[in-house]
């Protein structure tokens, strides 16, 4: 069972993406085409942020955000002990150390009281510098960033908001993507906003860390295309993901993100004492990447799932 279906909602967007997807075969513009742009301020306008940075996956938004504060060996990057494993593979990539942190029982996101004990634990033992705290926005729900930003300023840390399954959700109407010094998301088929292939973004307030990003997506690109100012990455959203993602933006904002927390409701009033169910806190608001229940133990799960 698909929580969302790929293929009833192209169906019923189809018109509008094949004429996106045939602007694009006319300009033969597949790589930094226009429909990059207009994307990614459309992204930042829905979002509420001042930039967003596209780029080739949600993993590769990850090590560019890390890229950009010069994370590197001897400093310490915190994250959930549950998560996809990207969160902490791109601090490894930058030769950073990686410290998992417990989740909180009810949501699965960061525990903030794990992330200050970690964090105390790191200072006490010597050796790394405490840089970084990734929190995850896991299944849609933003991660308890009201206990969580207050740590991260208390040890002067830098804040990176992986949600790759977050985008859509929000707290007290303030959005996913705005929680971190630097946010992500994932434009993979499955998530939120899913594109048709691998795709990602960033979005953050800050011009230099900005332009920075900007760079490092595109071989450390300076003024001019064959201006390599720094080391980066080949790391590009093409133009034809970036036309899919235009036309189901629109989608998602005014019709499929109240859909499917209606759906999401239905489950929860049918599961209602026969499993345990999504908690959802209170402000909170979902976007459901994935609606996941919890049974007593592998017996009755495996049960379940060959009976359904």
């Amino acid at each position: 069972m698909q929580f969302r279906d790929l293929q009833k909602q192209y169906q019923s967007l189809k018109d509008e993406i094949d004429r996106e997807i045939q602007t694009v075969l006319d300009s033969s513009n597949y790589i930094s085409g226009s429909q990059v742009v207009e994307l990614e301020e459309q992204l930042a306008d829905y979002v509420g942020v001042k930039h967003c940075i596209s780029c080739a996956n949600g993993t590769d938004a990850l090590q560019l955000a890390l890229m950009a504060w010069n994370v590197g060996q001897g400093d310490a990057v915190f994250v959930p002990d549950f998560t996809f494993f990207s969160t902490g593979e791109v601090v490894c990539a930058c030769q950073a150390t990686p410290v998992f942190v417990d989740v909180d029982p009810a949501t699965y996101n960061m525990s903030a009281q794990s992330l200050e004990q970690a964090i105390e634990k790191v200072i006490a033992q010597g050796g790394l510098t405490p840089k970084v705290v990734i929190p995850v926005d896991l299944f849609g729900q933003p991660a308890d960033y009201d206990a969580l930003l207050p740590i991260a300023q208390k040890y002067n840390m830098f804040v990176l908001e992986d949600g790759a399954q977050g985008f859509g959700g929000s707290i007290r109407n303030k959005k996913s993507g705005t929680f971190g010094d630097i946010a992500t998301t994932s434009f993979f088929p499955a998530k939120p906003l899913g594109c048709y292939g691998d795709g990602g973004a960033i979005f953050t307030d800050n011009d230099e860390w900005a332009g920075l990003l900007r760079s490092y997506r595109i071989h450390g690109k300076g003024e001019s295309k064959y201006d390599n100012v720094r080391i980066g990455m080949n790391s590009r959203l093409d133009t034809l993901q970036a036309a899919v993602l235009k036309v189901k933006l629109k989608a998602f904002a005014e019709v499929e993100l109240d859909a499917v927390n209606r759906v999401a409701q239905q489950y929860t009033e049918g599961l209602k004492g026969q499993v345990v169910t999504p908690v959802i806190l209170q402000d909170f608001y979902s976007s459901w990447a994935q609606y996941t229940i919890q049974l007593k133990d592998s017996e009755t799960r495996n049960t379940l799932q060959q009976f359904l």
